[in-house]
């Protein structure tokens, strides 16, 4: 019998790894699912995607040639439910086999039986000398992330759990984590949405280490604030939630729709702008700017696992000059004395304190460092910059790797 999930999952590998389609892209994609079905295919394929280095080696010694791509993810699939996702393993092999024929891959259905039948009877030996970490990862991403690459690394092998901020006056929900940050932490897979009080508006799912952009530039009620690249908004609430007068830029009309959305939700007034922030210009110099700058994502790849399969070091050398154009209009949108957050989710040095020092050869402005106890015990870099990494906080389940910097317009 055709299973909805394996099917979806099937789809959404086929998306990322051969049309190289984000996989939240892809997820909306998907013909009509049931949401259930259609969470655990995401499951499935964001398990095969965390882990395909390991998969592949795993399958290797089991394959006399290579099988045609559609072949392999159909093995991955099957291999994620036996090694990954305790999968029974009759179930796993018995829906790889259907799988395979309800693709169209009926003439490797019996290739598809063999190898997982091999790969059951060898069990988690299978993954004994093998090293996940490294093989998951690719290697222009191990070699910058240097000495802290095997920590990174292995902090992406596991599902990253629910963050949210709370509005002001708003109790937590039941069953959360109070961080030292002051974020509110729940188990991966909770529904937002389920939670008592969402339709209140009374939080915002933001990762920890994205909510410290808004907590460094400290808005004051009444200021003015602009928030560049905004969305998917939970730094505009953030801003909007202290007082501060604030106008949201975003050029991308579906990520500004949403952003929309979601401050609709929470009951905050903010003038939004459709407009490219390296070009928009507003009607009076800010208070105060916050920029948080389209990167390469790499601080995410725990909650999006499909970015070492999108993202490539080429890719780079765009970014950071799109970065520089950023940072020279949000420069140029401050009052005097006004003061300006760069922020990335990305683990790359190119993006984060290399831009830093640009900014400050460049722009003419004053490095505001990061003090210690603005860090909640968070590193700060001798340079006095805040740098997260998903290595952090092991003992509270990790979070994003994010790069902070906060200059003051002279």
């Amino acid at each position: 019998m055709p299973d909805p999930t394996r099917d979806a999952a099937f789809l959404l590998l086929t998306a990322v790894l051969d049309r190289h389609r984000g996989l939240d892209d892809a997820l909306e994609a998907l013909p009509p699912l049931d949401a259930r079905d259609r969470a655990a295919a995401h499951r499935l394929a964001a398990a095969v995607l965390r882990r395909l280095g390991t998969l592949d080696a795993a399958l290797e010694p089991l394959l006399k040639k290579a099988p045609p791509d559609p072949v392999r993810h159909v093995l991955r699939l099957g291999a994620a439910g036996l090694l990954l996702l305790d999968t029974p393993a009759h179930a796993a092999v018995a829906t790889a086999v259907a799988l395979a024929r309800t693709q169209r891959l009926a003439p490797f259905a019996g290739l598809v039986n063999a190898v997982l039948r091999r790969l059951a009877a060898a069990g988690p030996a299978a993954l004994a000398a093998l090293d996940g970490p490294r093989l998951d990862t690719p290697a222009w991403l191990w070699s910058a992330w240097g000495a802290e690459a095997r920590a990174i690394a292995e902090a992406h092998r596991h599902e990253a759990p629910l963050d949210l901020t709370l509005a002001p006056g708003t109790a937590a929900p039941p069953g959360g984590l109070r961080l030292p940050t002051g974020s509110w932490r729940y188990p991966p897979g909770t529904r937002p949405a389920e939670l008592p009080g969402f339709a209140e508006g009374g939080f915002w799912v933001q990762d920890a280490a994205a909510a410290l952009a808004a907590r460094l530039l400290a808005p004051r009620a009444g200021e003015r604030v602009i928030d560049l690249c905004a969305a998917p908004g939970g730094k505009t609430a953030q801003l909007a939630a202290a007082g501060a007068a604030v106008v949201a830029v975003e050029r991308d009309p579906a990520r500004l729709a949403r952003l929309r959305d979601n401050l609709a939700r929470l009951r905050l007034s903010v003038e939004t702008v459709a407009a490219d922030a390296a070009t928009w210009r507003p009607a009076a110099p800010a208070d105060a700017v916050l920029l948080d700058a389209p990167c390469s994502a790499t601080g995410t790849i725990r909650r999006h696992p499909d970015v070492p399969h999108l993202k490539r070091a080429r890719d780079l050398p765009a970014l950071t000059a799109q970065q520089d154009r950023l940072l020279a209009a949000a420069a140029g949108m401050l009052r005097p004395g006004g003061r300006l957050v760069y922020a990335v989710c990305s683990l790359q040095p190119e993006e984060g304190a290399a831009r830093a020092a640009a900014a400050l050869a460049q722009l003419g402005l004053r490095h505001d460092p990061v003090r210690a106890e603005e860090a909640a015990g968070l590193p700060v870099t001798p340079e006095g910059f805040l740098r997260t990494t998903p290595a952090l906080w092991p003992e509270h389940g990790g979070m994003d790797g994010f790069f902070l910097a906060r200059f003051i317009h002279p």
